[in-house]
Order: C-alpha cells, then structure tokens, then sequence
C-alpha cells in the first residue's frame, strides 16, 4: 500500500516541469507543426495504452453509481457537475453496449446519505439511457454514502457466476461520505467476491477512493475538465483484463430468431417476460424472441431468460464481441517523408484523401496498405477489421474466425476470455 503511494505521488511533490518548452517553432516561426503533433499523438493515445496477449473478461456486469449529493450542483464543469454527467454518461452507456454486447449495465444513485438502485443489471441501453434522462428533473441534496452504494451493488454482483466480471464504476463529487459502519469491512467484501471497484472524482483527491480502488485492483482519477472527464470515462468501455480467480467454463447461450405467437392460424398478443414486473402495455405484441429452452417469450435481446436462467443473445452479438479475442494489431508508423519519397502521390487506402509529403501515414503490416491519422483511428475503434486485409482473398481465408452460431439452438462458449 505505501508504495504504491509512493510510486504515484501529487503533480506538486514532483519536479518542476517546462511545459511550455514542448511547443516548438520552426523554420517560418510558426507553432502550427508543434500543435498538430499534439493533436496526433492525443488522436492514437488509447491505441498505444491498448495490452495485447492480456486474458479479457467478455461477459461484464458493470453498476454505475452517481453521486447526487449537494457538491454536484456546482458549476466548475458547465452548466454544472450533475449535468454534464448525465450528458457523457448517455454516451458511455452506447458504447459500452457498442463494446460488450453480451454484458449488462446497472445504475445506482446514492443522494441524501443513501443509495437508491435505479436500474437493474441489463443489456437494454435504451432503458438505461432513458432512466439517465429522467434523473435531470431530480434534485441534488445531501451527503453522498460511498458505502451504501457499494453494498447494494455488491448484493447484486456476489450472485453472478464465476466467469464473468463484477465492476462498479463510481463518479463522485462530494469530499466527504456518510457512512453507517466502517468501510473497510466493505472492502474485505469487495475483495471477497473479487468485485473490482473505480472511482472518477469530480473534485479532488480523496483518501478513502484511493484505498477502495486500490485494495480492489480498480483504478482511481480525477478530472481536470469535461473533455478529461469524457477520457476517463472511455478508459472503462473495454472489458478490463480478467482477475487470476476468473473461472474458465463452457456455458450455454440460446439464439432465438423473432417470430410471431400465432395459434390456429392467428396471431395472438401476449405480454414479454421483460415487462411482467412494470405497468406497461406498450410492448404486449404477438412478435418476440422465444427462449428455447423454456419458450418464454422476451421483446429484446440480449436477456437472460427469468425463468431458466438461460443468456438469449443474437449472433451478430456475438461476432461483435470476438474482435476483443483478435484484435488488430497496430499499424507501422511512418514518417510522411519516407513514405512518399519517390513514389509520387499516395492516397490513404480508406477515405482516398491525398496524403501529403510531411503528414505521417500508418501501415498495415499484412496487406501493406497505408492510412492516414483518421482512418487508423476509426478502424482500430470502430471498424475493427482492416480495409486492405478485408479485400485480399488470402487474408480472408487466412483470418477468417469459427462462423457465429445460428438457428434456434443452444451452444457453449467460453466466456473468460
């Protein structure tokens, strides 16, 4: 513990920094070449802190926790520290659904020395994104309890099996937290069932975050501005790599097809398993996916089946998460000289923008296909498969991964990788 301290020491304890010595001149006086190097090097920043040959955990069960204390009324971040967190908090939960399609999210609030489970694990983005909106019209008050909402997760996470990740995300703005019991048998509970805890503060520095973040190997920031705030929040969209206790088991997975609950010849309505628990009669339809197992009858997919305990995904789901298990590899980098010299005009293979003789271009190494800054960026984030690679018949064959299964059948798949 105390070297780790030691190993991260405050901004203030370090040395004294030039900063204003990384903004260089050149030949004509201008800065322009300095702030476009800076530009570049933030744009592949995520690229280059990426692990390869690193264990991921596919299947996460992630709970959000909001503080909704008094402190997030103020208005360091614009319009205020509340609100610009539900605005990037719509935005993270897409693209972690975007990210882990076959993982579930979870949103805890803790306002006035309590916490308040706002949303249950789910694969709906749609559901958390709309709770999200509706906390805009809720009010901020209080003290925050960092213990609270800890344990009301962890009753949730403790039950999940033992191939799949259990993470808290915590966004805290208070200095302070008002805790019934000590905290730190909290932690030993956390540790206990290898719940991986991180807090982003909105402040400053807390003691008690660090420790929780620390003794559970979760990673703790805090924000410098709402761009900053954004940027950490994207550290948390990939699957974290898996903890040495993570079992490895082959677990089943339905593929349900959409279909209509017809009898006689007619079509008949009947209410979805998902929505047995909520006034609403917005989704009683005759369409549904039809759990294979037990044929219970669920609006959306991915779920896990209420009655069997089956996970129902879709194959493209699937195949959307096997990029985590063959990631590209980063692409060469070049100097804009040396790669155009004597080659005349060279265009990036994706966009076919004309890249110019001091721009810095990227190579795949297979296919030996360049790219411009934009481009190596979108495909390593977005795309996930290389344009080149992608239309070269020998790559295909090559790099062709098992087809994703399909039809109304149950498989096994390992999902600790």
């Amino acid at each position: 513990m105390a070297d780790n301290e030691a190993a991260n020491a405050y901004t203030w304890e370090t040395e004294y920094e030039r900063t204003w010595e990384v903004l260089k001149e050149d030949e004509e006086g201008s800065l322009q070449a300095s702030v476009d190097d800076i530009i570049h090097r933030a744009k592949r920043k995520r690229l280059l802190n990426q692990i390869s040959n690193v264990r991921l955990g596919m299947m996460r069960h992630l709970f959000l926790v909001v503080d909704m204390s008094a402190a997030m009324e103020d208005q360091d971040i614009k319009p205020t520290r509340f609100l610009c967190t539900l605005k990037l908090l719509e935005y993270f939960i897409e693209e972690y659904f975007d990210h882990n399609p076959i993982s579930q999210l979870g949103i805890i609030v803790t306002v006035n020395k309590r916490a308040e489970k706002i949303t249950e694990l789910g694969g709906n983005p749609r559901h958390h994104i709309q709770a999200v909106k509706n906390l805009k019209d809720k009010e901020c008050k209080g003290e925050p309890s960092l213990q609270n909402s800890l344990e009301l997760a962890a009753s949730t996470l403790k039950h999940m099996p033992g191939h799949t990740s259990r993470e808290i995300l915590v966004l805290f703005a208070s200095l302070t937290t008002c805790d019934p019991r000590d905290i730190k048998d909290t932690i030993k509970l956390l540790k206990q069932y290898s719940i991986k805890c991180s807090i982003i503060g909105l402040a400053a520095d807390v003691y008690i975050c660090k420790r929780v973040c620390n003794e559970t190997n979760g990673k703790y920031n805090v924000i410098l501005d709402d761009t900053h705030y954004r940027d950490l929040l994207n550290i948390h969209i990939a699957p974290p790599p898996a903890s040495a206790n993570t079992q490895s088991s082959l677990i089943r997975m339905g593929f349900p097809h959409h279909q209509l609950l017809q009898s006689s010849g007619q079509e008949k309505p009947a209410m979805c398993m998902c929505h047995l628990d909520r006034n609403s009669t917005v989704n009683f339809s005759t369409g549904g996916y039809i759990c294979p197992q037990c044929k219970s009858k669920y609006c959306e997919l991915p779920v896990e089946c209420k009655a069997c305990g089956l996970t129902l995904v879709s194959a493209p789901h699937l195949a959307r998460s096997f990029h985590h298990l063959f990631p590209i590899s980063a692409f060469s980098e070049l100097p804009g000289q040396q790669s155009t010299s004597g080659q005349g005009q060279r265009f990036c293979y994706a966009c076919q923008t004309e890249l110019q003789d001091q721009q810095t271009i990227y190579r795949c190494d297979k296919c030996m296909e360049i790219y411009c800054i934009d481009c190596d960026v979108f495909i390593h984030e977005t795309l996930h498969s290389c344009p080149g690679c992608a239309s070269t018949r020998d790559n295909q064959h090559q790099d062709q991964g098992p087809p994703p299964p399909t039809g109304n059948t149950t498989n096994g798949i390992d999902g600790s990788r």
